[in-house]
């Protein structure tokens, strides 16, 4: 079996914090002091809502977070506002934490297959191989597909990662059909007895039928080559489209039914909300962050430690 990743957890939990910093500054440092008062009052609700919503939690998830919050101060008959404030990071943990979310990338058979989808610009091309950076330091054996044959020189640009990183890409010619390289990728990782292949697709607008269709092609092509428990369709989103991004994910998942999320640029964003709508929304995993531009810069997401970090008490007390 291919467990989840073994590295230290501070590790994860100081890339994650480091990468919510600006949603912390912006928006929950905020939150944090909506609770600095001396009762619980309709005002601090109000204020509470907005702040959500403002930091793209978004307005469902917040409605329905902050009502989970309501019963959990009416049943355990809190007064105290920073009481208050422990059960809101308890319910966001809860929220973020999906029942399938902590096997979602466990497999008993090898190799494990890694489909990347997602929209253009959603940095998905580095998420592999920053994934691929990854699963290496564990000491797994890497491969790459590079299906991506529609833009010019995402080839050549996967490559480079693989070169950078000393792992094996498998490519075709631009322009050739990317179901072909899925295959080739896939019969390559069986054939060298390969941990992981990661493969790479075009990105596409989710409101484009035919290569949804194409993805879907893809897909069933690689699970025909008896891999099918071992396949896991991953969603690059690019955090800082916020709100707009959910909307795009929610499109890829009733088209392909995804595993989980890797979450790019989580970094340069204030939306860091959005998670909780991902999770909320959608009821898929977040399973990585993307904390950087290197190919170290990624975090196995936890719950605790992404609650952790939004609410960071010496940010919100520094000024």
């Amino acid at each position: 079996m291919l467990k989840f990743f073994r590295r230290g957890k501070r590790e994860d939990k100081d890339r994650t914090e480091q990468a919510v910093e600006r949603t912390r500054r912006t928006w929950f440092r905020r939150v944090t002091r909506v609770f600095q008062r001396s009762q619980i009052d309709d005002d601090m609700w109000d204020e509470l809502e907005e702040l959500l919503i403002s930091a793209d939690v978004g307005v469902n998830t917040s409605m329905r977070l902050l009502d989970r919050l309501r019963d959990r101060i009416r049943d355990q008959a809190i007064t105290q506002p920073e009481d208050a404030l422990r059960e809101l990071k308890a319910e966001m943990a809860n929220l973020l934490s999906p029942a399938n979310g902590a096997n979602a990338m466990e497999v008993e058979d090898l190799p494990l297959v890694l489909l990347m989808a997602g929209v253009n610009g959603a940095g998905k091309t580095t998420s592999i191989a920053k994934l691929a950076n990854l699963y290496s330091k564990e000491g797994r054996s890497v491969l790459l597909g590079a299906g991506d044959t529609f833009r010019a020189a995402a080839v050549e640009q996967l490559q480079t990662w693989g070169d950078r990183l000393s792992i094996d890409v498998v490519a075709h010619r631009q322009g050739s059909d990317p179901g072909a390289v899925a295959f080739d990728s896939v019969q390559a990782a069986m054939s060298r007895n390969m941990d992981v292949v990661i493969i790479d697709t075009a990105g596409r607008l989710h409101t484009r039928t035919n290569l949804m269709d194409e993805l879907k092609k893809i897909r069933n092509v690689i699970a025909r080559q008896g891999v099918a428990r071992s396949l896991k369709v991953v969603l690059t989103m690019d955090a800082t489209t916020g709100q707009n991004g959910l909307i795009q994910a929610r499109a890829f998942t009733e088209a392909i039914d995804c595993d989980g999320v890797f979450l790019s640029k989580l970094d340069g964003t204030a939306k860091g909300g959005v998670v909780l709508a991902i999770a909320d929304e959608l009821q898929l995993p977040v399973l990585f962050i993307g904390t950087g531009e290197q190919p170290d810069d990624i975090a196995v997401f936890d719950a605790e430690n992404f609650v952790d970090g939004l609410f960071s008490t010496a940010e919100a007390n520094s000024d």
